[in-house]
């Protein structure tokens, strides 16, 4: 293990960024690598900046693009990211940790509460405000319910975001709902949408899930009275 935490602060509210610079700067397990504000070279900077953690307040920034982490033989991992939020938001939380956030603190935390985040997720582990855990056992619930046993029926050569999107079409879902509901864009989803088509082999996406569940696992076709 690395003997201090080296943090990349990223946040384009500056009383927010030294303020957390400060804290970090009394405490002699880590290293503050950068502390600047959000702008179009930002991603590649924190690839470049040898941090192993990263600190951000914009939601938007954080779910445009993977931020791969940094250092040797890291070139397929994400950076390890604690993410201050803005807003008291169920959705924005889930979309955070659906693409990779191992932290999440509400602008509301203390410096004290922020600086365990950071030294929590350094170490590997995830943390999150203690009202937002129900967030996520409803989340796997739902999902239990909504989507009862679809994986063991999905076709081969799908991604997982792809079997992912699936009960979402077979329930009617628009391109927006289901870019809301993973934090995607429009135009992500359409892309996703026009793979599955060809791969699950049918012509719209109203039957796409008829044709997954028409799917034994394995990938072959059950024997019912439906047409090629």
């Amino acid at each position: 293990m690395e003997s201090k935490a080296k943090v990349f602060i990223a946040s384009c509210n500056r009383l927010l960024r030294e303020s957390i610079a400060r804290v970090l700067a009394k405490k002699t397990d880590f290293e503050i690598v950068a502390a600047q504000a959000i702008c179009s070279t930002t991603r590649n900077e924190v690839a470049d900046s040898g941090a192993n953690t990263l600190i951000l307040d914009s939601l938007e920034f954080f779910l445009d693009a993977p931020i791969p982490s940094s250092g040797t033989g890291a070139k397929n991992r994400l950076m390890r990211s604690v993410l201050v939020a803005m807003d008291d938001n169920h959705d924005h939380f889930l979309a955070a940790i659906r693409h990779g956030a191992l932290g999440y603190v509400l602008q509301e935390a203390s410096a004290l509460d922020v600086v365990s985040a950071i030294r929590t997720v350094a170490a590997g582990d995830v943390v999150c405000p203690p009202r937002y855990v129900r967030v996520l056992f409803e989340q796997v619930a739902q999902q239990a319910v909504e989507f009862p046993s679809s994986r063991k029926r999905m076709p081969s050569g799908l991604t997982r975001r792809e079997q992912q999107l699936i009960p979402l079409i077979g329930r009617g879902l628009s391109n927006k709902e289901i870019a809301s509901h993973f934090g995607l864009s429009e135009q992500t989803v359409k892309n996703h949408i026009h793979r599955i088509l060809r791969k699950v082999g049918v012509a719209d996406r109203s039957s796409v899930w008829e044709a997954c569940q028409n799917r034994q696992p394995g990938g072959n076709t059950k024997s019912a009275g439906h047409a090629a």
